[in-house]
Formats: C-alpha cells, sequence, structure tokens
C-alpha cells in the first residue's frame, strides 16, 4: 500500500482524474503486471527459469536488495537519500564478525552488533543532515566512503571467514520451512513490520508530512529534526540486517562487498512507487521493485545476456519509473 500524507497527518487532497491514493495503487498494480511478465516471459525463453531451484535462489538473492530498499523508504519519503548502505552493509557485517570470531561472543551478540552499528551509521547521518543541515547527497556519500575505510581498517583489508560460527549460516540459507530460505522468510516479517509502522504509526505519518512540506511540519508544532533523524535510524537499522544476511550467505565478512547495492536499493523503491521528492512511500512497492530487478538479472542471466547489457536494462527500467512518477504528479514539481 503506498501512503501518502500531508503535514498535520491529514492525506492530502489534490486534484485529478484518479484520486491520489489510487495513482499509488495503480503504479503498484502496474509493477506486479510487470512482474507476471517478465515471469511468463523469461520461462516461455528459458523453461529452467520455473524451476523452484531457480525461483528460491532469484527470492535469496533479493533479500538484501529488498531489506535495504525498506530501510532506504522511510528516508525518501522525508525528500532525503542515503547512499550508505551498500558499503555500510560491508562495515556491520565486519562488526558483526569481528565480535563473533576476534571477541569469541555468541551468534546473537554479533547479530545485535552488525544491527546497532548500522543504527549508529544511521544516526550520525540523521545528526549530520537534519541538526547540521548538510545536503544528503553530500553527508552520505561521505559517510559511504568512510564506511568502506571503516570495512577495511577493522578487517586488516581481508574477508573474515564465518565457517567457524556455528548455526550464523542458517540465519540466511537455513530452512525453517522445507523448500523456503530463512533469508526469505525474515524479509516477509520486516516487510510487515515495517510496512505497520510507516502506515500506522507517528512514524511513518510524520516522515511523509515532512516529505511533502517541511517547513509546514515544522510550524504545525512537530519536531522535524527529531522524526528525521529517526528515519536516517531506521535505514540504518536495515542496513546492519542486510549486513548480517549478506554475511550468512556468503560464510564470510568481505570488506569490499556491497559496492553500487544502494543504487539496487534506491531503483527497488523507486519502481515500487516511492517518489524521490518525498511524501510518498511503500514498503510493499520496495519489496515487489527488489524482486522485479532481482527477476531481470536472473532471467537476462539464464538467456546468457552479458553484465553490461543487464545494467543498461536496469536503467531504462528506472527511468520508466522515475517518469511515471513526473507523469502521476502532473509533470511538475510540487
Amino acid at each position: 500500500m503506498t501512503t501518502v500524507v500531508s503535514p498535520g497527518g491529514v492525506p492530502s487532497a489534490r486534484k485529478g482524474l484518479i484520486p491520489d491514493r489510487y495513482k499509488g495503487f495503480l503504479q503498484q498494480a502496474m509493477v506486479l503486471v510487470t512482474l507476471v511478465v517478465l515471469v511468463v516471459f523469461f520461462s516461455a525463453m528459458k523453461p529452467a527459469f520455473i524451476s523452484w531451484s531457480n525461483i528460491s535462489s532469484l527470492l535469496l538473492a533479493s533479500v538484501v536488495t529488498a531489506i535495504q530498499a525498506i530501510g532506504l523508504t522511510f528516508v525518501i519519503a522525508t525528500g532525503g537519500i542515503d547512499l550508505t548502505p551498500g558499503l555500510g552493509m560491508a562495515a556491520t557485517a565486519v562488526v558483526a564478525a569481528l565480535l563473533m570470531t576476534g571477541a569469541g561472543l555468541p551468534v546473537a551478540v554479533g547479530v545485535l552488533g552488525g544491527v546497532a552499528a548500522g543504527a549508529l551509521l544511521g544516526l550520525v547521518n540523521g545528526t549530520l543532515i537534519a541538526r547540521v543541515k548538510m545536503q544528503p547527497m553530500i553527508a552520505t556519500l561521505a559517510m559511504m566512503m568512510v564506511c568502506w575505510g571503516t570495512a577495511l581498517v577493522l578487517s586488516g583489508g581481508r574477508n573474515l571467514s564465518l565457517r567457524g560460527v556455528a548455526g550464523y549460516d542458517k540465519i540466511a540459507v537455513g530452512e525453517l520451512i522445507p523448500g523456503l530460505y530463512n533469508g526469505v522468510l525474515i524479509l516477509v516479517v520486516l516487510a510487515i513490520i515495517a510496512g505497520v509502522v510507516m502506515n500506522k504509526t507517528v512514524v511513518g505519518r510524520y516522515a511523509l508530512a515532512i516529505g511533502s512540506n517541511k517547513e509546514a511540519t515544522r510550524i504545525s508544532g512537530i519536531n522535524v529534526v527529531r522524526w528525521e533523524i529517526l528515519a536516517y535510524v531506521i535505514c540504518g537499522i536495515f542496513t546492519g540486517v542486510s549486513g548480517v544476511i549478506m554475511s550468512s550467505r556468503l560464510f564470510a565478512a568481505v570488506p569490499t562487498t556491497g559496492q553500487g547495492y544502494e543504487m539496487y536499493a534506491i531503483a527497488a523503491a523507486v519502481i515500487g512507487g516511492t517518489s524521490l521528492r518525498g511524501g510518498r512511500a511503500s514498503v510493499f512497492g520496495a519489496v515487489i521493485g527488489a524482486v522485479t530487478i532481482q527477476t531481470i538479472f536472473n532471467g537476462l542471466t539464464v538467456m546468457g545476456v552479458q553484465d553490461q547489457w543487464q545494467k543498461v536494462v536496469l536503467g531504462a527500467v528506472v527511468l520508466g519509473a522515475v517518469f511515471i512518477d513526473i507523469m502521476r504528479r502532473g509533470g511538475k514539481e510540487e
């Protein structure tokens, strides 16, 4: 469900042939239809695509991007942006690995440590942007490089193996439900929680209000700085979770992994109906967007299309999503 809120938590009423709330639903329906069409197309071209082993692998590969896209949805809802999820994932994975392999602490502590590192990253980002008034693009670009350097320094520039940590791999690739990876289950649970927070609590309502009109939201008596920082903290938490999932999949914390992942996550959010201008967000759409992106990659790979052309196709898809967002808003800034 796409949520659009005006300052004060009152749904915005924009004039048009199609009520605004239905426009968001229509875009999500279009994304779902596109996903179905892609599955049918790739299945027709390569029957192996529709095998359960390939579908389950596709869903697992979508998890990290989807989790990061969910976190970014809260930030983008405020009209901001965060470029740290990709390399922030590497840094949080390294922190989790060091707690378990270096300090010998239990898996639960390592996981919480990685998530806490992500929350700290979000707190720093939010403080720089909301309180220090730095531009989101510049602040998070700088912090992205800090994350990269931190991951390399803490790991000594090498991969930290987690094969000796009993049960850690089960976080992502274990199967509580036979045939379905735990990573996918974790994504479903997180998406449900995030959807409730976005659509049913003041956290989501204020994030959307800030994105719709920050000054009006401030005048209405809402502490904009506090809620904007919270949006970045939430994004950081999801970054930390993605770091745990990725390191569990790889059986190692790789300090160089994650480059470019933030772009896929942003693309997933936009494809799913979240507006880069703020004021509109969809957790469900972000997940569908991530699955759509991975379906494109997976299908083109099965068909033998080179990686360079896969990126060209993805770029075209993102441009199309942004164009749809512009058309939905009447082709002009609001």
